[in-house]
């Protein structure tokens, strides 16, 4: 629980009361104004409270997100464990490479293909060129 009382989970909290007051401040001062006679603000007078759910809702969220994770830094295995320090960090995987089936192996190049790699070339070749310029 001392995880939630850092200066920035405050900070947190005191933002979730404030909109939340705030919320459901604007849908009450709305539904004095539908009964008022104002039909429009039956539909705001329903949206700021669901917006105050919302808030309530990604608090909580956040809340449960704190309290189920790690307390601290990874600790240092012991030796007697037999699991390294960081057993529990995610593995991060290389990419799969896929070979390509090349146009010439079809039996046959693209001439537009083909064509737009030359141009494509070109361009990279003379920076300063503009598209009119191609010789091709």
């Amino acid at each position: 629980m001392k995880r939630l009382w850092t200066p920035a989970w405050i900070a947190r909290h005191v933002a979730m009361v404030v909109l939340v007051s705030g919320f459901l401040g604007l849908g009450w001062w709305q539904f004095s104004r539908a009964a008022a006679g104002n039909s429009i603000s039956w539909g705001y007078a329903v949206e700021w409270p669901i917006f105050a759910g919302f808030v309530v809702f990604v608090w909580w969220r956040e809340v449960r997100h704190t309290l189920r994770g790690p307390a601290a830094a990874p600790r240092e295995a012991s030796p007697s464990a037999g699991t390294p320090a960081d057993a529990t960090r995610p593995v991060v995987r290389r990419p799969v490479r896929v070979a390509r089936a090349s146009a010439a192996a079809d039996g046959g190049e693209d001439g537009d293909l083909t064509a737009y790699n030359h141009y494509l070339q070109w361009l990279n070749d003379n920076p300063g060129a503009k598209p009119g310029d191609y010789p091709g």
